[in-house]
């Protein structure tokens, strides 16, 4: 097969591979290197029509990817809501994306017990759910994270962030450190200011 047909065929398949991704950040980033691919192989080919078209999605993928990583850690583009343990949409959450959060956090369980004396906070975008943090009041001025969990189209961001940014609210309720599960798949702490601790968890000081 000449090298030309292989790199259409190659600017297909990453096309048809980008739209199959949820997280938005990597469906735009794959969606623009298709985009790029198949733009020089139709440029190539003179086929400026195609041509066109594969610039033109260039150029809004770029848009797209410029705005998602200008927003990513903007707190103007999240809100924190904190809401009951109870509340029932928490609670629907939790049922609709339990198999997801077993994978990151294999841990996590919700019972009416478990949800005595934790602070639960929803993170917004709009009117979209991207993340929930769930905090457990250990004592002596220690929160212990029960869940932090981000939505699958917001996966390659970190919106749990901005409950530690409130650190206010958080010292309001008497916390002054903050203790993450010790056993959580690909943790992102360190990025925020968070300690290794031996056992695998991180710590944070208010």
């Amino acid at each position: 097969m000449p090298w030309l047909q292989i790199v259409g065929w190659a600017g297909s398949a990453l096309l048809i591979y980008s739209v199959m991704q949820t997280r938005l950040l990597r469906f735009r980033a794959l969606n623009l290197a298709a985009s790029a691919i198949l733009a020089a192989f139709n440029a190539v080919l003179q086929i400026w029509p195609m041509v066109a078209m594969n610039v033109a999605l260039c150029v809004i993928n770029v848009w797209h990817i410029r705005r998602l990583l200008g927003t990513r850690h903007d707190e103007q583009t999240y809100d924190v809501l904190e809401v009951g343990p109870g509340d029932e949409y928490l609670r629907h959450l939790l049922r609709v994306h339990g198999a997801d959060i077993a994978v990151y956090q294999p841990d996590f369980a919700w019972t009416d017990a478990e949800a005595v004396g934790t602070v639960a906070f929803l993170v917004q975008r709009g009117d979209e759910t991207v993340g929930v943090v769930l905090l457990h009041d250990a004592g002596d001025g220690v929160a212990r994270v029960v869940l932090d969990y981000v939505t699958p189209r917001f996966r390659d961001f970190s919106p749990g962030e901005f409950v530690w940014r409130r650190s206010d609210v958080l010292r309001g309720r008497g916390f002054r450190t903050v203790v993450t599960p010790e056993r959580m798949v690909a943790p992102y702490y360190e990025q925020l200011g968070f300690r290794p601790l031996a056992n695998g968890a991180f710590e944070l000081q208010l």
